[in-house]
């Protein structure tokens, strides 16, 4: 972790800190968005809620402890501009400061008390050298700081490059993601209570798909899904 706060530090050299979100400047550096885009939040609230629409629409597929959402993604929002930066402007750091507020508000809750590590839905490795890195990664990782608990690296494998759930049409993204994922390193899940991370919540397809992949080789890993974002639209939420 070390690290990777040095490398932060010298990119802020170079790159003076902006808010995301706005893109206007940000005075304190421990901010990874500024104090108005903050209030302005769409928060879900859905961390508080066990049964919430996140959880609800997984529980139904696969048997999951909790589930949520942190932040609806807006697509005429401004806040979406926080999952460019990272996901496709090289913003690895964005990921890992996100991460960090990630896992402050879930540890902030009682119902996420008992999660004991976290992992990141994989991208595969085509997808990784091409992008450099893999945002959730950097997600689980800030995750996993704020809330003391062990992150998992490489314990789950992506075995088909599937074409981009947000390319392809909504009944196309199961068959995308169907047997797509396996787990590399099974004794490092069993007994465990995991939470399982990813950027963006839509149809579940993914976080279906990976969780079920666990399940099928490590029965006794109990599952908690997050992301940092959930479409309004896909979770049943009307404006």
């Amino acid at each position: 972790m070390s690290t990777l706060n040095n490398i932060i530090d010298i990119f802020r050299l170079f790159f003076p800190k902006h808010c995301p979100v706005c893109l206007g400047h940000i005075d304190n550096e421990s901010q990874l968005i500024c104090t108005k885009c903050m209030v302005d939040a769409p928060l879900t609230g859905f961390e508080n809620l066990a049964n919430n629409p996140v959880a609800e629409r997984v529980w139904n597929m696969i048997p999951i402890e909790r589930g949520c959402s942190l932040l609806f993604y807006v697509h005429e929002g401004l806040w979406r501009n926080l999952a460019y930066e990272f996901k496709f402007r090289g913003q690895w750091h964005r990921a890992l400061a996100a991460g960090r507020m990630m896992g402050q508000m879930l540890a902030q809750s009682p119902l996420w008390a008992h999660i004991d590590s976290v992992a990141a839905v994989p991208l595969h490795k085509a997808r990784t050298l091409s992008r450099g890195y893999n945002q959730s990664d950097f997600l689980a990782q800030g995750i996993a700081e704020s809330m003391n608990i062990k992150y998992l690296r490489g314990v789950l494998k992506r075995n088909a490059n599937t074409p981009p759930q947000r390319l392809a049409a909504k009944e196309q993204r199961w068959d995308n993601v169907k047997d797509a994922f396996s787990v590399a390193r099974p004794e490092l899940l069993r007994g465990r209570h995991l939470l399982l991370v990813d950027d963006v919540f839509t149809t579940g397809a993914t976080m279906v798909s990976c969780g079920e992949a666990i399940l099928r080789e490590v029965p006794d890993c109990h599952i908690s899904i997050a992301t940092l974002f959930a479409s309004k639209q896909e979770v049943g939420i009307k404006d």
